[in-house]
């Protein structure tokens, strides 16, 4: 993937959907649109490379996201990277309620969300909702469902990603039911779709990795990222606004760096990071 060639796909995204997926749709595909549509389409993809490329953050990159799928008629996403170290929280990015991303953080719902658990298991994008009952769920997996179905949360189409560094991770676009309007835009935009999730992996995986080794200690990035702005003087709920998580949440990557690095208090961890990256400079 991260040999595509962002100078072509600005000029001609839909061109190289096609030419990057085996038995996937091609221009010609995308003339049947009409010259309209067509072009709609080509301005919503510029957009969305564009705002990639200036992104440096998790909130900038939910934006441009959220701004695509919008455009689409899909408000609702979710962009999980799981661990690479066990242990560690896995890197979400969506514009689901923050309570239901609190809760299923706070709780390592990723270990057992089915959604996820199919993710792993193919790289071929799916569509889920009213099937999962049909399959062996656990009462575990079973309760996570209904809880999201509480958030409005019942069924999607999920991209997984699975990318040569054996990063995995996966890009839901979600619904409170399938409706038509729904339906259809999975079905007309599917592959492209997943190559707005291929690149938006990309991005977020350069974006977020960083030096996260910080005095010897791995941070993950929302830890850094919790940290880099308690650093500014923010406190855990004016974090938890900024990145569209909640105060408790915020707090607990604080703590989980204050925890790492051995020290009792957000300042002593500010100094850590503040002392690690002057000798860096």
């Amino acid at each position: 993937m991260d040999g595509l060639n962002l100078g072509q796909w600005r000029r001609d995204p839909i061109s190289l959907v096609g030419s990057n997926f085996a038995g996937g749709i091609g221009p010609a595909d995308f003339n049947k649109l009409g010259v309209t549509r067509r072009f709609r389409m080509q301005r919503v993809f510029q957009s969305f490379v564009d705002g990639l490329v200036a992104s440096d953050n998790a909130e900038s990159l939910r934006a441009v996201l959220a701004d695509a799928g919008a455009a689409l008629d899909l408000s609702c996403f979710a962009y999980l990277s799981m661990p690479l170290s066990v242990g560690d929280a896995p890197t979400l990015i969506s514009t689901y309620p923050v309570k239901w991303t609190d809760r299923y953080l706070r709780e390592r719902y990723e270990r057992i969300d089915p959604v996820i658990v199919d993710a792993l298991a193919t790289p071929e994008p799916f569509e889920w909702g009213q099937e999962f009952p049909a399959k062996r769920l656990s009462k575990l997996q079973c309760s996570l469902l209904d809880e999201a179905a509480q958030f409005g949360i019942r069924c999607g189409f999920t991209v997984p990603i699975h990318d040569a560094r054996g990063t995995i991770a996966a890009v839901t676009f979600a619904a409170d039911q399938r409706r038509p309007k729904f339906r259809h835009c999975i079905e007309q935009h599917r592959h492209v779709l997943q190559l707005m999730a291929m690149y938006f992996h990309a991005h977020a995986r350069r974006r977020l990795s960083g030096n996260r080794v910080i005095d010897g200690i791995v941070l993950s990035p929302r830890e850094l990222e919790c940290l880099e702005w308690a650093a500014r003087g923010k406190s855990a709920w004016e974090i938890g606004r900024l990145l569209n998580i909640s105060r408790r949440t915020a707090a607990f990557h604080l703590d989980n760096a204050k925890a790492k690095f051995g020290v009792r208090t957000i300042c002593q961890a500010v100094a850590k990071l503040a002392a690690a990256k002057s000798t860096t400079e």
